[in-house]
């Protein structure tokens, strides 16, 4: 595929790879150089790596939530 490169290096990935990879507003993106070739990939989040089973997906960022919250209390108790 061929994209152009706009003012202060923008380019815009075509909407069937948005699609195809579920590129949406806000996801983030890995930009690899390797040589003369750039290399984009999506980066895979929690949620992604649970696959279609978002139910347990869900349920292990609530409990990364929980335990990241008790951490935080625990670290402002001690000081």
């Amino acid at each position: 595929m061929e994209v152009k490169v706009h003012k202060k290096g923008i380019i815009v990935i075509p909407v069937e790879v948005r699609r195809r990879l579920n590129i949406k507003e806000g996801s983030v993106i890995e930009l690899e150089v390797e040589g003369d070739k750039i290399i984009l990939k999506r980066k895979m989040t929690l949620l992604d790596a649970y696959g279609i089973d978002k139910e347990m997906g869900n349920s292990a960022v609530k409990e990364l939530e929980k335990l990241r919250k008790e951490e935080e209390v625990e670290k402002e108790n001690s000081v």
